[in-house]
């Protein structure tokens, strides 16, 4: 990794957890390439369908901090 690229994660490290998310999904999109329109309705599709079961049965799901620290033990473990 180069100088530049090392200074720039010091300082996204350093953004409020908000703005690292955004920053995270803007890097992403750069490399991901085009949009697959199969892709996009079917993933459409399933998050409709979770949401209307969550709607349906009032689950609500786990916080995010939660379900962080349970895949972060799981990692540690391996």
């Amino acid at each position: 990794m180069s100088e530049a690229a090392r200074k720039i994660i010091e300082q996204a490290l350093a953004l409020p957890e908000e703005d690292r998310l955004a920053v995270a999904a803007e890097l992403i999109d750069s490399v991901e390439g085009p949009e697959e329109s199969a892709w996009a309705g079917s993933w459409s599709d399933e998050l409709d369908r979770r949401v209307a079961e969550a709607d349906r049965t009032g689950d609500r799901g786990r916080p995010w901090d939660q379900i962080r620290s349970d895949i972060l033990e799981r990692l540690a473990r391996r």
